[in-house]
């Protein structure tokens, strides 16, 4: 399998929209061996890495996959941005109204669900629910993405065939891990009982948009069972 630095190479250089052949040139190596480095045949020694990264302009950090910020950038909590900071996300576009509805009944909901693990202090229950989380939008993300023949392939390490199978018996995994955890009765310890009005006094701002998650939900799930349509 390439390794990480043979993916980021490479598209980097269909990103550049440059051969095999001017890429070898501009950092004075043959195609053969420039070929062996994307196709992760030959290890490159630091000079070669050095001359990557200042010839595509990022970071060697970015080149080994060690950061996922083109400058090497490792961002902190307080440095993250905000969802909404962009502005971007919530043009409406020719889908209407609907993916800005659906993303603030998740984000939302997502905010009620991380205070209400942070309250366990569970930190296995934390990382399990994470990884849940974004296992899933890394496949809808994935499909989505593919949709367009246009986009490059080669942002993902993972061939398709593979990473649908993976994400889903690891997910399955996860979701096994928080049932066991449930189960367990560890998490109820000392914690308070959650009632609609509780939660509306809790999350004031995000409540309505969890129970109207909930309701969606559940509308979509019986929607697609046979007979209950």
């Amino acid at each position: 399998m390439k390794s990480e630095f043979s993916r980021v190479i490479t598209l980097l250089r269909k990103e550049k929209n440059i051969s095999q052949k001017q890429a070898a040139a501009e950092l004075g190596i043959s195609q053969a061996l420039l070929s062996h480095y994307e196709n992760g045949i030959r290890e490159c020694g630091l000079g070669f890495l050095v001359k990557c990264a200042d010839f595509y302009g990022v970071s060697c950090d970015y080149l080994l996959g060690r950061s996922a910020d083109r400058d090497g950038t490792t961002l902190s909590v307080d440095e993250i941005p905000e969802p909404d900071m962009g502005g971007k996300e919530n043009v409406m576009g020719s889908a209407g109204i609907l993916p800005v509805l659906n993303k603030k009944l998740i984000a939302n909901s997502l905010n009620i669900l991380f205070d209400q693990m942070a309250r366990t202090g569970n930190r296995r229950l934390i990382t399990a629910v994470s990884e849940f989380l974004m296992l899933s939008v890394y496949r809808m993300f994935r499909l989505v993405y593919s949709a367009n023949p246009k986009n490059q392939q080669n942002l993902f390490s993972l061939p398709r065939v593979l990473s649908d199978r993976y994400a889903d018996a690891v997910m399955q995994l996860r979701e096994a891990d928080i049932a066991a955890l449930v189960e367990s009765g560890d998490l109820d310890q000392g914690a308070e009982p959650l009632t609609t009005q509780r939660m509306s006094e809790l999350y004031p701002l995000f409540a309505t948009s969890l129970l109207s998650l909930v309701k969606n939900a559940e509308s979509a799930v019986t929607g697609s069972v046979p007979g209950d349509r």
